[in-house]
């Protein structure tokens, strides 16, 4: 499955908790959520944080929060609001294909560990075939062979 494609599908299937999740569309997703983040953090945060540091190294009595890393932080804010269905969705999505309950999730509450637990569970391979909870996605992108 192809970067556009994974990030296509799990917009399009923006709160839908049932079936299965591949790998590659579960990592690719991953990989554009924090390139986004990071990408509005460089242009709007670590700037306004140098500014704050040459503030300080002046006066260091200043406490005045630049306007531009409140910017970046509500517009971080706003993108994780707006794609937190759609992250938790491919999530149980991707547990879902390793034949696992979408309540394994929860697992990541767990301090220290838990999210440690959850990454490799997003890592492991889907079982090949059906399961309980549909059918092999790889399958069905496998063109059948007369």
């Amino acid at each position: 499955m192809s970067f556009m494609e994974s990030i296509r599908t799990v917009l399009s299937k923006y709160a839908d908790f049932n079936g299965r999740a591949r790998l590659s569309e579960y990592w690719w997703y991953a990989l554009a959520y924090t390139v986004v983040i990071l990408l509005v953090e460089a242009i709007f945060v670590f700037p306004a944080i140098g500014q704050m540091s040459a503030a300080t190294a002046t006066d260091p009595t200043a406490t005045t929060v630049p306007p531009m890393m409140v910017v970046g932080y509500v517009i971080v804010s706003i993108i994780a609001l707006g794609l937190f269905l759609p992250s938790l969705a491919v999530s149980v999505r991707r547990l879902h294909d390793s034949d696992k309950s979408g309540f394994f999730i929860l697992l990541g509450l767990i301090p220290f560990v838990g999210p440690i637990i959850v990454l490799v569970l997003m890592a492991l391979p889907g079982t090949a075939g059906q399961n309980r909870f549909g059918p092999d996605p790889k399958a069905a992108e496998v063109p059948a062979q007369a």
